[in-house]
């Protein structure tokens, strides 16, 4: 029967007399990245083929970087020749599919292959050696470590149990010592910049960029500018309970009405599911702090509570990994799309054409007195006596009030609501269209110019719409203004309805002004369509994890309606003398340059910007309304089994998508390789990087103890 220390000596080195016992799988995965010897022509695998095969370039290196991975290599290296043949490779995989494998091969990189036990002077001088410069020392003579250790006369060395265990308590105890090392006046009080230095120094490879950038504003969770030991220990709890913290928001939030919780909601979920784990106050003011930090309101989503609980999170790639994001709502979407029918397609299109109809008369309905305003004061020619009926937008607003009523703001209000349904979906349509073909689906980037061109091409396909029902809008506009000039002039006026009008122009008079149509909504969807899109995702941060709220979205719709509003005033102004019926003594235009030549010559440059703050105010608020209205009747009217493939993505079947906050699908033994490093990295994060060229033992990773020159010290 073998000895313990043979049995103990097996378990850390392996033997290799045997052909290892692998799968055809794993040997496959061996040969895949191996490389010949020159000599010997044996496969075997290098430092950087190992990292290749251990370390998958797909995966996210941001935080413990890619060439880290190069110290497993000493673990898998068990006889220290600088290469991993395929005997070493069998032992290495099989230590990764243990259970406690990250602990073990922590171990394994400090432990003496010859007694199987940690000893301690080997232990801290591999630990001084990977030391980063300047970070904050370390006392390994402090009462923590005797109890671990035992006193400088009674040093002892670790077993497997005993080093995993103390490195369970490591990080406290690094930042504890930190803590002491900054409060020079012994208060119990540091400075935000030494707080944010000590969890760099000590956790900056597990926590999110969100969380690292903005450390110095716990100061802000109580009184004064300084930060406690007790909010230092606060933080530490939540770091640690990072998993239990995301369990107990994800019942929480699927609880929700609206995907989203308060304080008290999160301390409510955790006294009914914990029952040994209990959070303090301040534990929930400081998760609570660092996830609200640009959404005050209080009430807060999955995807702020990710920008602290997910160590993934970039804070330059689009807030949360937008490429991932969107990765993972367009991978939905396909599976949406693919499993319904066309009748469930059918449905879902009349859906949204009904409720986008609803939605844009709502908008037309709210701003049509504006518009009104805006016709009958670019209609007024200036240049002919005593016709000068308005002398502001807001002198036109009262006169039809007094003369017309209140109806009178309604002029031709029906032919608007019947028209802007069919013009509003083809707009929307033909953008998203556009958009879709010159948006690079990996990314979910698209050209400025491709942008452009969409709205623009939005804009003219609109047009087949627009025309006849401006037309008429305009002539029903002007009648209550015609009708008060032929009473001053005893005169007999008819009233038209919008029917006779559209009779009496026929098919080619409804097109009467089609070119100045297009000269005004072209340019306007090309100006207004990019603006909106950027003031979505450049100003309130619009992503596929971060939906934004009805005010946010009425507030970029009427931000991106002025400019395009206003700088196509010109082309409506030319539009709106071509579709008028001239009256008796009006100038007759002929074409779309004579009527800008004559509208310049007679009235002046300043005449092609009339109407234009009412046309400010019309644009700009409907679009707002026109999209707040979309989205309240979305939550009202929802279609049956609309999002059923989304439900998984988010809460509450929501098209927000759990990015991070997720199971992880890479390969277990890469999550095993990088949750190891992470607890070697608890010691200091220069374990593993790289020191100069040469074998990993020069790189200065290895303990003596493991070295080929200094040989298993006897006695220790």
């Amino acid at each position: 029967m073998a000895s313990i220390t043979e049995k103990v000596k097996e378990s850390l080195v392996g033997g290799t007399d045997e052909e290892p016992n692998l799968s055809a799988q794993t040997k496959e995965f061996f040969y895949e990245h191996a490389i010949k010897d020159d000599e010997s022509e044996e496969p075997y695998l290098g430092e950087k083929e190992f990292i290749d095969a251990i370390a998958p370039k797909g995966e996210d290196y941001h935080k413990i970087k890619r060439e880290q991975y190069a110290i497993l290599f000493s673990v898998a290296d068990r006889a220290q020749k600088n290469r991993v043949d395929i005997h070493d490779w069998s032992v290495f995989t099989n230590l990764l599919s243990k259970p406690d494998a990250e602990y073990e091969i922590a171990f394994r990189l400090f432990s003496d292959p010859s007694t199987g036990l940690v000893d301690f002077n080997s232990f801290k001088e591999s630990y001084a050696r990977n030391r980063g410069e300047g970070t904050v020392p370390f006392n390994w003579d402090s009462d923590w470590a005797k109890l671990y250790l035992g006193g400088r006369k009674n040093r002892h060395s670790m077993t497997y149990p005993q080093f995993a265990q103390m490195l369970r308590g490591l990080q406290g105890e690094r930042v504890r010592q930190a803590f002491l090392h900054f409060d020079n006046n012994g208060d119990g009080y540091i400075e935000p910049e030494d707080f944010s230095r000590i969890i760099r120094e000590t956790a900056s490879h597990k926590l999110s960029d969100h969380l690292l950038s903005n450390l110095s504003t716990l100061c802000n969770i109580s009184p004064g500018s300084k930060i406690s030991y007790a909010n230092v220990r606060a933080f530490m709890n939540v770091i640690r309970e990072m998993d239990l913290v995301e369990f107990v928001i994800k019942n929480a939030i699927h609880k929700s009405d609206d995907g989203k919780i308060t304080r008290v909601d999160f301390l409510n979920e955790a006294a009914r599911i914990t029952r040994f784990t209990l959070f303090t106050p301040m534990e929930a003011d400081i998760l609570f702090h660092f996830a609200s930090l640009d959404q005050p309101s209080g009430r807060l989503s999955i995807s702020d509570f990710a920008r602290v609980l997910d160590a993934s999170w970039h804070s330059t790639a689009g807030r949360l990994g937008s490429r991932a994001g969107t990765m993972i709502a367009n991978t939905a979407q396909e599976a949406v799309a693919k499993s319904r029918s066309f009748y469930e397609d059918f449905l879902v299109s009349a859906h949204h054409f009904g409720l986008g109809s609803i939605a844009g008369a709502f908008g037309a309905f709210m701003v049509y007195p504006i518009d009104l305003v805006k016709t009958r004061m670019q209609n007024q020619r200036s240049s002919v006596v005593g016709t000068k009926l308005y002398q502001n937008s807001l002198d036109c607003f009262q006169k039809v009030i007094r003369n017309e009523g209140f109806r009178g703001l309604y002029s031709g209000v029906l032919p608007q609501l019947v028209g802007v349904a069919p013009e509003k979906a083809i707009k929307l349509t033909m953008n998203d269209l556009v958009r879709g073909k010159y948006t690079e689906k990996s990314t979910g980037n698209i050209p400025l110019w491709a942008e452009i061109m969409a709205g623009g091409t939005a804009g003219g396909c609109q047009v087949v719409f627009t025309n006849p029902l401006e037309i008429v809008k305009i002539r029903l506009q002007i009648q209550g203004e015609a009708a008060k000039a032929a009473a001053r002039e005893g005169e007999q006026f008819n009233r038209r309805s919008a029917m006779w009008i559209v009779r009496h122009l026929g098919l080619v008079g409804l097109y009467k002004g089609a070119s100045a149509c297009l000269l005004r909504d072209v340019p306007f969807s090309a100006i207004y369509f990019p603006t909106y899109a950027h003031l979505k995702k450049d100003y309130f941060g619009e992503s596929p994890t971060k939906k934004l709220g009805i005010l946010q979205l009425l507030t970029a719709g009427a931000i991106a309606g002025m400019p395009a509003a206003y700088l196509t005033t010109p082309c409506d102004v030319i539009k709106t003398r071509l579709q008028v019926e001239a009256r008796k003594g009006d100038t007759q235009y002929t074409s779309l340059r004579h009527c800008a030549r004559t509208i310049y010559k007679e009235e002046g440059f300043a005449a092609f910007f009339k109407g234009g703050p009412a046309r400010i105010l019309r644009s700009s608020p409907q679009f707002g309304f026109t999209l707040a209205g979309y989205e309240v009747l979305q939550g009202l009217l929802p279609l049956n089994g609309e999002h059923a493939a989304e439900k998984d993505i988010g809460p509450r079947g929501s098209l927000e998508p759990v990015t991070g906050l997720q199971e992880a699908t890479a390969p277990l033994p890469y999550l095993r390789s990088r949750n190891a490093l992470k607890i070697i990295l608890d010691l200091d994060l220069g374990f593993g990087r790289p020191r100069g060229v040469g074998e990993a033992a020069r790189r200065g990773w290895l303990p003596s103890v493991l070295t080929p020159s200094a040989g298993p010290k006897s006695g220790e």
